[in-house]
């Protein structure tokens, strides 16, 4: 049997729970439209049901530290192509035996989410580094990204807390949505740049804000200034800050 669900999280932990409701070990689980079943393999369509999601992660958070939890969600996230039968393997797993889940590294399925997961880690901390807003003319900071992994639903809270005192917006170019803050919460978005999403890396000057071309001129002749020719290390500097994140650096723009 082939679970296919709607490609939310959500709905996921419904086709888990159909699994277990209908007593079946899954072929495979993919997302509708983006999986082809097997010749001889029957499939049935997920409909996403909150009920169901929710009774499976509170059972896995009975069972779980919740940092565990979280990290499942991490591995869903990461965009993997067997997330979702890594995160249904690591459920059987962990409801039959928890701690063996939590603490066999000999067991392959658990160094391979530990893996995504520390891959997730490091591009969340190259996000909080690497986001570069321009301000509006109608005092909104804008910031595009293109993270290699989908970390939008966790990089929220960092920026909330350091520019709690602005209206900004961090938009994932390469997935087409973003988060938007206006003082008070935080909502996803989806904006209409009619499919070019090449002039996300600069905006035009007639939409920044009058200070804002001047400011950017400012941080590059900064960023010259301190940087030392003759000390320079192209490889140790690409290896911490990779080329492909350098369109989106006002500091770095010309440097290709």
């Amino acid at each position: 049997m082939v679970y296919l669900y709607d490609g939310t999280y959500e709905g996921l932990l419904t086709a888990v729970f159909e699994i277990y409701a209908h007593k079946q070990i899954p072929e495979a689980i993919g997302e509708e439209g983006k999986i082809t079943p097997s010749l001889f393999a029957e499939s049935e369509k997920v409909i996403t049901q909150t009920g169901k999601s929710e009774r499976v992660l509170k059972k896995l958070y009975q069972i779980l530290p919740a940092r565990e939890v979280v990290r499942l969600y991490r591995v869903f996230l990461s965009e993997n192509i067997e997330r979702e039968m890594l995160i249904y393997r690591f459920i059987v797993l962990a409801l039959g035996d928890a701690e063996l889940a939590l603490s066999d590294f000999r067991n392959l399925l658990t160094l391979k989410m530990k893996s995504i997961d520390k891959q997730m880690g490091r591009e969340v901390h190259r996000m909080h580094a690497f986001v570069r807003f321009q301000r509006t003319a109608d005092d909104i900071w804008f910031a595009a990204i293109e993270p290699d992994f989908d970390v939008m639903p966790l990089i929220g809270h960092h920026f909330k807390q350091r520019y709690a005192d602005q209206r900004w917006v961090i938009y994932d170019a390469k997935r087409q949505y973003g988060l938007y803050y206006d003082l008070s919460r935080m909502d996803f978005i989806s904006l209409d740049f009619s499919q070019d999403f090449s002039q996300l890396t600069s905006l035009s000057e007639n939409v920044l804000h009058e200070e804002e071309t001047s400011y950017q001129a400012l941080w590059k002749d900064y960023f010259d200034s301190v940087n030392i020719k003759a000390r320079k290390n192209l490889k140790l500097h690409i290896r911490h800050i990779p080329k492909r994140y350098w369109k989106y650096l006002f500091e770095k723009q010309g440097s290709y």
